[in-house]
Order: structure tokens, then sequence, then C-alpha cells
């Protein structure tokens, strides 16, 4: 039975080849890590982003309730109520002022924290993303060496590369 061998033309002896081939490999993995670092990070974004809008929707209510007790003080004002129900409502009043002013202050906290929070992200997700854009420019770039046969093509994979992985790790520093 004869053997069928393919021959490819160039590659019987082509050292640059593997260690092209194994850069490009090295790339793709730093690819990976940095696209699944910002991926989780986006969505770290979204949930504290969810978490200040629930805060922002806290503090307004409790902004509306002490409207409302506020109101209701100057109805009491305005119709010169007297007595005991009048007086007792006043006090009521008081301790409901008191604790959605607080609680209103305490959400507002809150909430400006969770805004933050979700700013920190985005802003270390943008620095994935653009080192995930120049990681695979580098690859790309690196890829290009099989079919030219330019070692240009490797070492503007390799700077993109080094600046994209440079880029990305500043993420974990935000």
């Amino acid at each position: 039975m004869a053997e069928l061998e393919i021959h490819h033309e160039g590659s019987e002896n082509d050292p640059l080849g593997k260690k092209v081939g194994v850069l490009a490999a090295v790339l793709a993995v730093m690819l990976a890590v940095v696209t699944i670092a910002s991926h989780r990070t986006h969505t770290d974004a979204i949930m504290h982003k969810s978490t200040a809008n629930d805060d922002w929707a806290y503090y307004q209510a409790s902004s509306i309730k002490l409207h409302n007790v506020e109101l209701g003080e100057g109805l009491l004002s305005v119709l010169d109520a007297k007595g005991e129900a009048a007086d007792k409502l006043r006090a009521k009043y008081d301790d409901q002022k008191k604790k959605y002013g607080a609680q209103k202050d305490e959400q507002q906290e809150k909430a400006k924290k969770s805004d933050e929070t979700a700013e920190a992200d985005e802003h270390r997700a943008l620095r994935y993303d653009v080192g995930e854009g120049l990681l695979e420019i580098g690859l790309v770039l690196s890829s290009l060496y099989f079919i030219s046969r330019k070692k240009m093509f490797p070492v503007m994979g390799v700077l993109a590369g080094v600046i994209g992985a440079g880029i990305a790790i500043t993420g974990l520093l935000v």
C-alpha cells in the first residue's frame, strides 16, 4: 500500500515559525485571561449600578415620606389645630421627621458609594478592554508571519501584546 505524504514547501525546517507559533499561543492565553477579567468586571459594574439605583430609589422614598410629614405639619399650623390630638400628631410628626431625615441621609451616602464603585468598575473594565484589543492585534500580527514569512510581523505582534498586557495589568491597580 502506497503511503500518501503531504509536503508543504518551506515548512520543513522553520525554527522561527515554531517560535512564532509558541508566541501566538502565549498571546492567545493572555487574551483569554484578559477577556474573562473584562467580562467579569463589566458584570460587577452592572451589579453595582443596579444596587446604586435601588439605593437612590429608597432615598427618594424617604424624601417623599419626609415631605409628607412636613406637609402634615404645615396643615396643622394653617388650620391652627389645638388640643391633645393635635399635640400627639405634632409629636408623631417630629419623630417621623427625625427618622426619615436620618434615613434619607444614610441612603444618600449608600447610593453615592454604590455609584462610585460602579464607576471604578467601569474604569477598570475599560483598561481590560483596551488591553484585550491590543492583545488581539498582537495575535493577528504574529499570525501574519505564517503568510508572509516576514519577521516584522511577530516583532510588531510582541510589541502590541506587551503594551496590551501592560494596560490590562493596570486594571488591577484601579
